[in-house]
């Protein structure tokens, strides 16, 4: 297969290095230094247990026009981020019958494609204002996922691949077609982990449990999982945001297959580490607080279900952000010592 991946970044260079390893063609919309260092050199990527492998038969370009047409296109941009890339550029990648695979965190752009019910068809404005992603991609292109692994881009071209390798996929309307089966065996012969879902959003809310929870936390108070979990008031703090959030899901039909007090443990398991948005803070980048944690407001809203913590952190997590944009800083907790 053909795969095209919008970006080069910690996943989307996982996926493309991993896929092309297994003998598919793949290429990457890039730029900057790091387009610069997958043309020279391919990706390097280093697996949890420290191999290094090259993948030096990747393409990587930033002339969309003159990239091609690919049976996938994968869309492994940050959330607030996708806007800039859904358009005539996008079109220009796909035939009649190329697939788009978003990886994104949080509630994601097409959540009421195919959804059913009064809210069929909705925009989800906090993540895509005015529709324009929803206008742009057609519905009838869009297969789910959701992303587990955590990885790093430590430099131009090199991936780390710290753990996880689960990338489940399904149709939005359930069905198991040849095309999501094709995607998902072409994962799993790049030795990922790829089930096909019947409920896509319900993975989709398992995974968001946690991330909503314990990402804006870990920003606002520079904690580690283990801190949160471990310390009385952050434990609290998460399992009220974590409480709210499930009324809101189970409002739109969605049923959590793992106990609040389980997904925390396992979050507590993982250990200090820190997480994606609090390194995003340390390194004074934009903070992807809207999908994670305002669509989840506003999806209360629409469902008349309450969600005064999870506001709340909401609120003061974009005021973070507002001031590390407007001065220009990172945010970083210093030793004294």
């Amino acid at each position: 297969m053909r795969f095209c991946i919008i970006g080069a970044g910690a996943i989307g260079g996982l996926v493309g290095a991993r896929l092309a390893l297994a003998g598919e063609e793949v290429t990457f919309i890039a730029r900057g230094r790091n387009l610069e260092a997958i043309q020279a050199d391919g990706i390097r990527l280093y697996h949890p247990d420290g191999r290094e492998e090259i993948a030096s038969s990747v393409h990587a370009t930033n002339d969309w026009a003159a990239a091609g047409r690919f049976d996938v296109v994968i869309l492994a941009v940050k959330a607030h981020l996708v806007p800039e890339v859904a358009g005539p550029a996008m079109a220009s990648l796909c035939d009649e019958n190329t697939v788009v695979v978003p990886m994104q965190n949080g509630i994601p752009f097409w959540y009421f494609h195919g959804h059913g019910g009064e809210l069929a068809g909705r925009t989800v404005e906090t993540v895509d204002p005015g529709g324009v992603v929803k206008d742009a991609i057609p519905a009838s292109r869009i297969i789910g996922c959701v992303v587990y692994p955590a990885a790093q881009l430590t430099a131009p071209g090199r991936i780390v691949h710290i753990e996880g390798e689960r990338f489940p996929v399904g149709e939005l309307d359930g069905s198991k077609s040849e095309r999501v089966q094709r995607l998902a065996d072409a994962f799993v012969h790049a030795g990922l982990k790829s089930p096909v879902l019947d409920n896509v959003r319900a993975e989709m809310w398992l995974k968001l449990w946690g991330n909503l929870t314990f990402n804006p936390i870990s920003a606002l108070t520079h904690a580690t999982l283990a801190g949160i979990c471990e310390d009385p008031h952050g434990r609290a703090l998460a399992t009220q945001m974590m409480r709210e959030a499930q009324a809101v899901a189970e409002k739109l039909g969605i049923t959590f297959r793992v106990p609040l007090e389980k997904r925390i443990e396992g979050a507590a398991k993982v250990g200090h580490h820190k997480t994606s948005m609090l390194q995003d803070v340390e390194a004074g980048r934009s903070i992807e607080i809207d999908a994670l944690v305002g669509a989840v407001v506003e999806l209360g809203e629409l469902t008349n279900v309450p969600t005064p913590t999870i506001r709340a952190v909401y609120q003061a997590a974009k005021l973070l952000d507002r001031t590390m944009r407007d001065s220009m800083v990172a945010v970083r907790a210093v030793p004294l010592s």
